[in-house]
């Protein structure tokens, strides 16, 4: 099926247009991932299916389109101790106006035995907000320093694998130029967070609207994930909010459960102060956190957020106990002895460095 079939399929408008089945889906993800089609036609393609909206089918088709065309490591390599890890997928687009939690909470989940991986891109439409890449050059990471070599051996030694996606994944790097003249939301910023670079059985995912809950449940149920966690969180981030409640979905093989997680019932709920959000800022509020000097709203998200993780990666038996985990772990220092330790894995080459 060649490009110009397909988009006579999708590009009738929100009426006549059909959605793809699976092997059509593939059929038109590998044209786009292979730049195999013109840039107008997967221009068309990308604005035909955002006004039709992308069936769970087609969805599927493009996530494991772009698993095979992305470097991940392999499930028999669980000598970087990430075949039990969660994966963090946050929005590539990055944050404007909320503070970046969940990288702060990936270096308390590796303090208390989870593997995380972390993952995106230089900043992407339609948000152009701070994204985990930029907070990484902010503290000096350069393209060696964010090796393959080197982020592999960081996560052996601390747990937390950071991945530069449009490295791992070539073909994110190949349409960025595309995705930056249309500046709009597409397939591709829902496919790029399930890449899964570390055969992950665990999930918490991000998104802005909740009318695509259970859209994304049925997608994480096909992709074969033990447990996900689907949140509906500041900015499409996959963090819960701290100064009100949350709407969840948390996803397994055989339900999606619809809960509202509300920081004042595990006495959490503070009010973030108005901070201007730069990567700079992204940084230093993270490594405050992680010593416990951050504003206590920063700390407070931090903490929840880890505990809904250890209760989703069942290391903790309740939200509660995750909490408790998670400030034992704080007031211990293990968090910053894992940044610490995985910083200098990445700046000085030192992957060797036993965790602790």
């Amino acid at each position: 099926m060649n490009m110009t079939d397909i988009l006579k399929e999708v590009g009738r408008g929100k009426r006549g247009a059909r959605d793809l089945n699976y092997e059509e889906a593939l059929a038109a993800a590998e044209l786009i991932l292979d730049r195999k089609a013109t840039p107008a036609q997967i221009g068309a393609f990308l604005l035909a299916e955002r006004i039709k909206m992308e069936s769970v089918e087609e969805l599927l088709a493009f996530v494991e389109a772009i698993r095979d065309r992305s470097m991940r490591i392999p499930r028999s390599a669980d000598g970087l101790g990430l075949g039990l890890g969660l994966d963090c997928a946050g929005p590539y687009d990055g944050r404007k106006t909320s503070f970046m939690a969940g990288f702060a909470s990936a270096f308390l989940l590796a303090a208390a035995g989870v593997p995380v991986t972390i993952h995106g891109t230089p900043s992407l439409p339609p948000k152009w907000g701070v994204t985990l890449m930029d907070v990484l050059q902010a503290m000096g990471l350069d393209e060696g320093a964010l090796s393959r070599e080197r982020t592999t051996a960081a996560a052996e030694g601390s747990g937390v694998l950071a991945v530069p996606a449009e490295a791992w994944c070539p073909p994110l790097r190949n349409l960025r130029e595309l995705r930056e003249e249309l500046g709009l939301r597409t397939i591709l910023n829902t496919v790029e967070k399930l890449v899964d670079y570390s055969h992950s059985p665990y999930l918490v995912y991000g998104v802005f609207h909740n009318t695509v809950f259970e859209r994304t449940a049925q997608l994480l149920q096909r992709l074969n994930y033990q447990k996900a966690l689907i949140v509906q969180g500041p900015e499409g981030s996959e963090d819960v909010h701290i100064d009100r409640p949350t709407r969840v979905y948390t996803v397994d093989s055989s339900e999606a459960r619809l809960r509202v997680i509300d920081p004042e019932a595990y006495g959490l709920e503070a009010v973030p102060p108005e901070t201007r959000w730069t990567a700079a800022e992204q940084l230093r509020v993270t490594e405050a956190v992680l010593t416990g000097e951050a504003h206590q709203a920063f700390i407070n998200q931090a903490v929840l957020n880890s505990a809904l993780r250890l209760h989703l990666t069942e290391r903790a038996d309740s939200v509660e106990e995750g909490i408790y985990i998670g400030k034992s772990l704080l007031d211990g220092g293990g968090p910053w002895q894992a940044f610490n330790r995985w910083r200098e894995a990445l700046l000085n080459g030192n992957g060797k460095l036993a965790r602790r």
